[in-house]
């Protein structure tokens, strides 16, 4: 999965309107399973949180990664929170992601958070964004706990915020500019090949700032991949792997990465922001048929994240 492989647009990556939601929740159950099940990647349209809101979450990433690196160490990674730079190996690549992130994830954060005197507003205003992310990960994660027989809580309960077990993450993302020395390099990557370890990101991009590619496993011998252009206002969605579990297979993890700009295209800056939801960890994941033996949300979690990681978990 680390070659370069090709692009297509033969595969389509839709976009799922959820306005009106309890009205139309069995409407947009269906097109988030059939969407799901095809590729693994969708995108909705519709869900609320407000432009003005995403365009200040983005201001507030990019306001934290320009922070020192000697002020930004103050706040490493740990148990999938705080910054780390160039620290996520990909298995596919054996090579570091060229970025920088940093990771919320609420109960985790004792001493991890910017003051006042280095970003002013910048916890209250994170934490206001990740509820509003939660909430739409909670939606449309419901729709999938009708699709599988469970109660329309179900998910709700395993991603509970309120509980001292809680891990779902925000996760500010920076790639770094293109070195013009390395500009005609092949086999660099912004983010290796891989599939994500929860049950539903989230993720806002920006428009211009594209490389995001999906390559579904069950095409994983073309190495066809299809890019999926930003789009302002709406949030691209993928399952992960802790839902593939818990559907039993029925729903795929498939692979993505962000490429390096082609040389004819913008060699600045990517910022992305996405939201893991990931359960809770005394939450049991077990499918409707019982296919695998359950296993723990901390459990599930610290297998993959330490196998991804330098060691940060």
């Amino acid at each position: 999965m680390g070659g370069q492989g090709m692009e297509t647009r033969a595969r389509e990556v839709r976009v799922i309107d959820i306005s009106d939601f309890e009205h139309r929740k069995a409407e947009i159950a269906e097109a988030l399973w059939a969407a799901s099940v095809e590729i693994g990647f969708f995108q909705v349209s519709g869900h609320g949180i407000a432009p003005d809101d995403i365009s200040a979450a983005f201001h507030r990433a990019e306001q934290f990664f320009d922070l020192p690196r000697e002020t930004k160490a103050r706040w490493p990674l740990a148990r999938n929170s705080g910054w780390e730079h160039k620290a996520q190996i990909r298995p596919s690549t054996r090579t570091p992601d060229q970025k920088e992130s940093y990771q919320v994830t609420r109960p985790r954060m004792e001493g991890l958070w910017p003051g006042e005197e280095e970003l002013p507003g910048f916890k209250q205003a994170t934490l206001n964004f990740e509820r509003q992310c939660w909430q739409v990960g909670m939606k449309l994660l419901s729709c999938f706990a009708y699709k599988l027989g469970f109660d329309a809580e179900f998910f709700t309960r395993a991603h509970n915020p309120d509980l001292p077990g809680y891990q779902s993450t925000l996760r500010m993302l920076h790639y770094f500019a293109t070195d013009p020395a390395l500009k005609h390099e092949v086999g660099l990557w912004r983010a290796g090949a891989h599939t994500d370890f929860d049950c539903l990101t989230l993720l806002f991009q920006r428009a211009g700032q594209g490389g995001l590619q999906v390559l579904p496993g069950k095409d994983a011998a073309s190495e066809q991949w299809t890019p999926v252009d930003p789009v302002e206002g709406v949030i691209t969605c993928n399952i992960g792997d802790m839902l593939t579990r818990w559907s039993d297979d029925q729903l795929p993890s498939n692979f993505h990465r962000v490429r390096n700009p082609l040389p004819h295209e913008y060699q600045g800056a990517r910022y992305s922001l996405a939201f893991f939801c990931q359960a809770n960890e005394d939450a049991l994941i077990e499918g409707p048929d019982k296919k695998y033996p359950p296993i723990t949300g901390a459990e599930y979690l610290r297998q993959r994240i330490s196998a991804n990681f330098s060691n940060k978990y």
